[in-house]
């Protein structure tokens, strides 16, 4: 986990969110003390895991041949 002064945290808010959005986390210090740990919100993990199984769920709705889902596979591939 990386430290950062307060100042610093509450200066650079927007893109230590950013940061941590994509997984990084962060410790805040105050003189040097660890105060507080920035982390990526379970709920937001939960969120997407949610949404992924919409989506398969979703998808099986429109049943597809193995040649279809096969051309689809190749095609993300590239």
């Amino acid at each position: 986990m990386k430290e950062i002064g307060s100042y610093d945290a509450k200066t650079n808010l927007p893109e230590l969110l950013r940061r941590v959005e994509s997984g990084e986390e962060f410790t805040i210090t105050n003189r040097g003390k660890p105060i507080a740990d920035l982390v990526p919100s379970r709920a937001s993990a939960l969120l997407k895991a949610q949404t992924a199984i919409a989506n398969i769920l979703q998808s099986k709705k429109y049943p597809m041949d193995d040649k279809t889902l096969s051309d689809l596979r190749e095609i993300g591939r590239k």
